[in-house]
This record gives structure tokens, sequence and C-alpha cells, in this order.
């Protein structure tokens, strides 16, 4: 008797115990906003790759974070602050917009959103003012452009030095693209690719490359210091009024690649800035936009999206951004 009386007890206490963990969970799933348990369903969509979106209103301060806890790769989403530390020099008088910079064949790094200056680079040398290069850097995302104003600022570090300035801590610019295609390519600096290099030889290389990536803590921002760095920029803080007002207008031109934008009514602006990685076997390490909605009536809202080791296809993952611009401006944003 007293054996079936303290097996009684002993099932009533692993029911109880199965029990609490559930009731833990309801009460975290129901303390959950509707944008927030929105854009939940596409970070599980979305899965294996991991999906981080900060959504801030500005107005409000009311916030949504999904996966936000950790910093992903930035891609071109780097050439934001590296075009606000040019911006900000040239409000201390250090630069000039119509400062001439010229580069030579050497200094010409592949990849560009739409065709720019390495794709148009003709002869050993050319030159261009700041202004053009940040138009290239922006709106068009090229990538000569980007690291020939890393140069012209002093080096990744004084980029990194302005987002601390700024009290932006979880971003940080380490590398121009010469060094991050580097990586993917898995030399070296100083290093060539070798010679006759073997079909297998040559995807073993870029296996390691594309692990070293994935790995590596540099150029790296979380979903919060990008919304950070747009609010900052949105509400004057980082440049002066011309400034603020030139880069935004730049974001604003980028319309390739096309992902929150995508999902974005005519009504509501965007300035965004994408970052994308190379591909490799079906995943991609680095698929993102940052960018600023603004409605009408000038409410506006920042959302910082970062997906990272994605097995979606191009396709789908143009969708996912498509549907987290939906879904925060059906929302009106996070309340």
């Amino acid at each position: 008797m007293i054996r079936r009386y303290k097996s009684l007890i002993g099932a009533m206490l692993l029911v109880a115990c199965a029990w609490q963990p559930v009731s833990a969970l309801s009460a975290e799933e129901a303390a959950k906003t509707p944008l927030q348990q929105s854009l939940s369903e596409l970070a599980a969509r979305a899965r294996p790759g991991v999906l981080g979106i900060t959504v801030l209103d500005l107005d409000s301060g009311a916030q949504v974070h999904i996966n936000a806890d950790r910093a992903y790769p930035m891609m071109s989403v780097f050439k934001a602050p590296v075009a606000a530390t040019v911006l900000s020099q040239v409000d201390a008088g250090r630069l000039s917009l119509d400062q001439k910079v010229t580069l030579t064949r050497a200094d010409v790094v592949g990849g560009s959103a739409v065709p720019s200056i390495g794709a148009h680079f003709q002869g050993e040398r050319m030159t261009f003012t700041v202004s053009q290069l940040l138009f290239a850097t922006i709106s068009e995302s090229d990538n000569t452009a980007a690291d020939a104003l890393v140069r012209l600022v002093g080096g990744a570090k004084v980029v990194t030095a302005f987002l601390r300035t700024h009290g932006i801590d979880g971003m940080r610019v380490d590398l121009d693209e010469a060094g991050i295609d580097r990586i993917f390519q898995g030399v070296a600096h100083g290093e060539q690719v070798p010679a006759n290099e073997t079909a297998q030889e040559q995807l073993a290389r870029w296996r390691r490359g594309y692990r070293d990536y994935l790995d590596d803590p540099r150029n790296r921002t979380t979903p919060d210091a990008a919304a950070q760095f747009l609010q900052q920029l949105w509400k004057g803080r980082l440049l002066s009024a011309a400034s603020t007002r030139r880069l935004l207008q730049l974001m604003d031109g980028q319309t390739i690649p096309n992902r929150l934008r995508a999902g974005v009514p005519n009504e509501v602006s965007l300035a965004d800035k994408c970052g994308t990685s190379m591909s490799l076997e079906g995943e991609t390490a680095a698929y993102n936009d940052i960018g600023i909605l603004t409605w009408p009536n000038g409410h506006t809202v920042v959302v910082a999206a970062f997906l990272t080791a994605a097995r979606a296809d191009k396709a789908e993952r143009d969708a996912i951004y498509a549907d987290i611009a939906r879904r925060v401006v059906a929302a009106d944003g996070p309340r």
C-alpha cells in the first residue's frame, strides 16, 4: 500500500514537472506582440539559416527583437558606416566632396550591385571626386569605391572609432572589400591563388575560405547596433544636417538589390543598404538589408535584418525580406 502511495506521488510529481515548462512557454508566447510573433514565423521559415531582426519605432521607442543577441557578418552593409565616416570628415573640414581621388587598376576590386567603377575602369589610372565615390559606394554598392573611401579616411579602424565615439558598440569594421574577398578566396594577405590549381583543389580552398568567413568575428554587427546606427543617423546625431540628408538620399537611391524594398508600398519611403556574400554548395553566408521606413505622416521605423548560413534559394530569401517589410508596414511598426 505504502509502495503504491509512493508511486502515485511520484507520478503526480512527474506530471507537475512536465506541465511547468509548457505553462512558462505559453506565458512567454502570450507576451509577444503580434509583430514579434509574425517575424518569429519568418525566422522559423529561414531555418536552418539564422535570421536576426531588430525593428525600432523612432517615434515611440518600441522595439521588436528576433535572434538579435548575436553578431552577424555585414558584407556591404559596412559601406553605410564607411560613408558616414567620410561625411563626418567632410563636416570637420578634413575632406571635401569635390576632392579628387586617383585610383589605379591595381585598386580595382570585383563586385558591385550594378556595373560601376570596377566594371568601367579604363586605362591604368582614373580620377574621381569624393562625391562620386560616395554615390558608387552606397547607391551602387561598388567595392572599388568603398575601398578607396576606407583608405581615404585612414583605414577600417577609423570607421570603428567613429562608431565608438557615438556609442555604437555592437558594430565593428576591420576589413575592406579586398580583405573580405581574401578570406573567401582562402588566401592570406599578399598571397596569390595557386597557379595550375585543379578543380578539386579550388573547391577545397573555397570551402576553407567560406568556413573561415563564417567563423571570423570581423566586420560584424548585431541587429540592435545596426538599428542604433540608423536611429542616430536619422536623428542627426552622427552628421551635420547637410551630410545626413546626403547619406539618406544615397541610401534611398539604392534600388538594387531589391529586398525590404520589394515589400514596401509606394506611399512609404525606404532608405536602405544591403549586403550579400557569395554562396557555396547551396548555402549563403550573408544576406542582409538595413533601412529606414518613413510613412507620409512622418512616422519612422528602422528595420535591421541579417540572414546567415541560409540554405534557401535566392527567390525564397528575397521573399522573406519582402515579407519582413510587409509585416512591419502592416503593423505600423512595433507597439
